[in-house]
């Protein structure tokens, strides 16, 4: 009856200690969620800085898992580089060993304080000061540590344990109850805690505890693994290369402690009973350690190794990063702004190759360049949130000429995304009509061919005012504005008199009028583009 006693005592401490965990890691979340986002959003390109941040994050948050979860997020959006990623995650395991450390001090004789502390903090509980509450929820793990810790030291429960640990003695399959385990438990950290409990209770353990937190070190990606599955590749590759150095290195470590383990663990016997915790949780420190000095400076031949291992999908192979642009040059900011120029005319001949396919798929009803569209649509986005976030930088830097420069620049790079825009409305309405089985006839098609013509005079005039700032051909840019403001009139009214000699479909009236409106608003905007030289807004002088 004792055993059956202590075994539900153990099995309500470890659920204890695991809601615990997951309490305080939810509150810490809570609470400096914020911050966290906002720092992961600015941090440098410093490696060193980018492990420390990791490291910090998670040390307040308890819970590598989240972190990692976290990195992903934000290299999906495109927020981060590979090696900043790389650099946090790597950071993250360092930050997870605090709770072992915390744990391992559970051996110190004041289980009478821990247990108190475990009262007051749900005392605290009811209280609605979300402070207090994350406070108590700390608090309450400690109940779970001495409930287990005082199940451990049952004869017949640690008999137990030194039985099942006694029959699987091959290490690397005790490494995968560990990573089991860290599975099922969702965090490293509580892992660690109960193996940590474990050993303080049955010092013979000890060994085996070894083998337990390394498997812990693979399992603790499972939740990163599975919100890496629905990022994109630039995630993948990160997520990929982790799980495979950390299996390495805990499969590498494992064997070294394995061919040292008689030396080792006839040395460590020596060590008082109420220390093998501590050392335990000292040695995730280290090892987690030297596996962040070891593949830190080695990022960039991983990333190389990984891009041409994973590669890019069919839709992602069009995108290109931002090639003239970079944090470096923030130090001279007349280069600065001269490298922005030609990032902003890459995105324009982006968006002007992305018009035409558009108009292209909407007149005569083609929907095989769909993805293409899209794709480029998404690099065109991507470039207008990286040089607007470029130019905010910059602008804390310039002189008051170069200010100027940064306000139409920024006007610019939006009527260039909007023009970007209106190339996906294009292959929407495309897929609309498809849907209706209906298409213009061939008299409005030459009719948008002809409007086309002179959009695309508008585009090529437009960049050469922008990149020459050239204010002599202001006017003939404003003329042929006018003319697709004529074109807009004539053509419309064309319609609507086909409609009454019954020579077009009354269905394609929204059609036609919505392109005619949009290849207008397309003039609007260029002329902004080629006017911005001589005034930041864009509106003509």
């Amino acid at each position: 009856m004792e055993t059956i006693k202590e075994i539900v005592k153990l099995l309500v401490g470890l659920v204890v200690f695991v809601t615990g965990m997951n309490l305080m890691s939810n509150g810490l979340k809570k609470s400096a969620g914020r911050s966290i986002r906002r720092l992961f959003k600015r941090i440098a390109n410093n490696k060193i800085v980018g492990a420390l941040i990791g490291a910090g994050t998670t040390a307040i948050i308890q819970s590598s898992g989240a972190t990692t979860v976290m990195v992903v997020g934000f290299l999906s959006m495109g927020a981060l580089t590979f090696a900043q990623g790389f650099s946090l995650m790597l950071g993250s395991f360092l930050g997870t060993t605090v709770t072992g450390l915390f744990v391992s001090l559970s051996s110190f004789s004041f289980s009478i304080f821990l247990m108190f502390t475990a009262f007051i903090g749900f005392i605290l509980g009811f209280l609605k000061n979300e402070g207090i509450k994350n406070i108590s929820e700390i608090l309450i793990v400690f109940f779970g540590l001495e409930a287990m810790k005082d199940a451990f030291e049952l004869e017949q429960i640690r008999n137990a344990v030194i039985t099942i640990l006694s029959t699987v003695k091959f290490p690397i399959l005790i490494m995968l109850i560990g990573m089991v385990l860290t599975i099922l438990t969702q965090s490293s950290s509580a892992t660690n805690g109960i193996v940590i409990v474990m050993v303080l209770s049955n010092p013979s353990l000890l060994s085996s505890g070894f083998y337990l937190v390394l498997g812990a070190t693979i399992g603790a990606l499972f939740p990163t693994f599975l919100a890496a599955l629905k990022s994109n590749v630039k995630a993948k590759r990160v997520t990929y290369s982790m799980i495979i150095l950390r299996t390495i290195g805990a499969l590498l470590m494992t064997l070294i402690i394995w061919a040292i383990s008689q030396p080792l663990f006839s040395s460590l016997s020596r060590v008082p009973s109420d220390d093998t915790g501590l050392v335990l949780a000292i040695f995730t420190i280290i090892y987690n350690l030297l596996f962040m000095m070891v593949f830190l400076p080695l990022s960039n031949p991983i990333e190389k190794l990984a891009n041409i291992v994973i590669k890019d999908k069919d839709n992602e192979k069009m995108m290109k990063t931002i090639h003239h642009i970079s944090d470096n040059l923030l130090n001279t900011p007349s280069v600065a702004i001269i490298q922005v120029k030609k990032e902003i005319v890459d995105m324009f001949d982006l968006s002007k190759t992305n018009l035409f396919l558009g108009l292209d798929s909407m007149l005569n009803v083609n929907l095989s360049n769909g993805k293409e569209i899209e794709a480029r649509e998404d690099e065109i986005d991507f470039m207008n949130k990286s040089i607007s976030d470029y130019l905010i930088k910059l602008s804390s830097r310039a002189s008051l000429d170069d200010e100027a420069k940064i306000g139409a620049y920024y006007h610019v790079i939006n009527d260039i995304e909007r023009i970007g825009d209106h190339a996906l409305n294009f292959y929407n309405m495309a897929k609309s009509l498809s849907n209706e089985d209906l298409s213009f006839s061939d008299i409005a098609k030459d009719e948008f061919n002809n409007y086309s013509n002179v959009l695309e005079k508008m585009f090529d005039l437009s960049k050469n005012i922008f990149m020459d700032k050239d204010e002599t051909r202001l006017t003939e840019l404003h003329k042929l504005e006018d003319e697709t403001d004529r074109l807009k009139e004539v053509y419309g009214n064309n319609h609507f008199e086909r409609i009454k000699k019954n020579e077009c479909n009354n269905e394609l009236s929204p059609f036609h009028y919505n392109l005619l409106t949009e290849l207008e608003r397309v003039a609007d905007h260029l002329t902004n583009i080629g006017y911005s030289i001589v005034n930041p807004t864009g509106d003509e002088v």
